[in-house]
C-alpha cells in the first residue's frame, strides 16, 4: 500500500524505487485539489528528502509515479527528476520514451519538454534522431513534445544559449501542421528562438511563410515586430 512506504532513519526513503515511488504516492495523497504551487511544495520535500538516492532507483520510482492517472502526479515526477542532482544525466532516448508514455495533455507534455527532455537534447544526451522521431508521431503530443523540447535550447531562464540549427530542423519537419497543440507550440518554439537569433527566425518566417498556420505568423511577426505575441490585446489591458 502507498501509505506503508518503507522509511530509513531521519526521514529518507529506502532507495528501491518501489518504496520510492511508495512515498512520493503518500506525499501526493490528499494533492487532488492542489494549485500548481502546493505540488511544488510537496516536490521541494521530496526532493531534500531524495538528495542522496541513488539517481536510477530516483528515474524508476518517477515512471511509476507518471504513469498514475491523477492530477499532479506527473507534474511532480518529473520535476523530480529534474532536480535530482544526478538523475538528469542518465536521461536517454529509452528512459525519456517510456517516461513520455501516456501523455495527453498540452500540461503533461510541455512539463516533460521543459524539465527532462529538452535539457538533455541541449546535453546531447539525447541525439537529434530521437526529437525527429517524436517530430513525425501520429501521435500529437509526441509532435508537440518535439518542439517544447527546442525551448530549453534557447530559453535564458532553463539554460538555453540558442540553438538555431536544431530548433530550426525540428520547426520545418512541423510546418505544415494544423493540430493546435501543435501548431501553437510551434509558434512559441520560433518565438523563444527570437529572442537569440530574430534574423533566423526572419528568415525561416519568409522562406516558409506558405506552409505555416496564419495563427503562427501572426504570433511570431508581432514578436519579432512588437516584443509581444498578441500586443493588441495588452493595450486593450491597460
Amino acid at each position: 500500500m502507498a501509505g506503508k512506504a518503507p522509511e530509513m532513519p531521519g526521514g529518507a526513503l529506502g532507495p528501491g524505487s518501489r518504496a520510492i515511488a511508495a512515498g512520493i504516492a503518500k506525499a501526493l495523497s490528499g494533492s487532488a485539489a492542489a494549485t500548481v504551487p502546493e505540488l511544488r511544495g510537496i516536490r521541494r520535500g521530496l526532493t531534500t528528502r531524495l538528495r542522496h538516492a541513488p539517481a536510477r532507483a530516483v528515474i524508476d520510482a518517477a515512471l511509476r509515479v507518471s504513469r498514475t492517472p491523477r492530477r499532479g502526479f506527473r507534474f511532480v515526477a518529473y520535476e523530480l527528476v529534474a532536480n535530482h542532482p544526478t538523475a538528469p544525466r542518465l536521461l536517454d532516448g529509452s528512459r525519456l520514451g517510456r517516461m513520455g508514455r501516456g501523455m495527453a495533455s498540452w500540461d503533461a507534455v510541455d512539463c516533460f519538454s521543459v524539465f527532462l527532455a529538452g535539457p538533455a537534447w541541449r546535453r546531447r544526451t539525447v541525439p537529434d534522431a530521437v526529437i525527429h522521431g517524436w517530430a513525425r508521431s501520429e501521435d500529437r503530443w509526441w509532435r508537440r513534445a518535439a518542439l517544447v523540447s527546442t525551448v530549453p535550447l534557447n530559453s535564458r531562464a532553463h539554460g538555453g544559449e540558442g540553438d538555431s540549427r536544431r530548433t530550426l530542423r525540428v520547426c520545418r519537419i512541423l510546418e505544415s501542421d494544423r493540430d493546435p497543440m501543435v501548431f501553437k507550440a510551434l509558434s512559441w518554439a520560433l518565438r523563444e528562438l527570437s529572442k537569440r537569433d530574430p534574423a533566423a527566425v526572419r528568415r525561416f518566417v519568409a522562406a516558409r511563410s506558405g506552409a505555416l498556420a496564419a495563427q503562427v505568423l501572426r504570433e511570431v511577426r508581432n514578436k519579432l515586430e512588437t516584443g509581444l505575441k498578441n500586443p493588441g490585446r495588452r493595450r486593450r489591458a491597460c
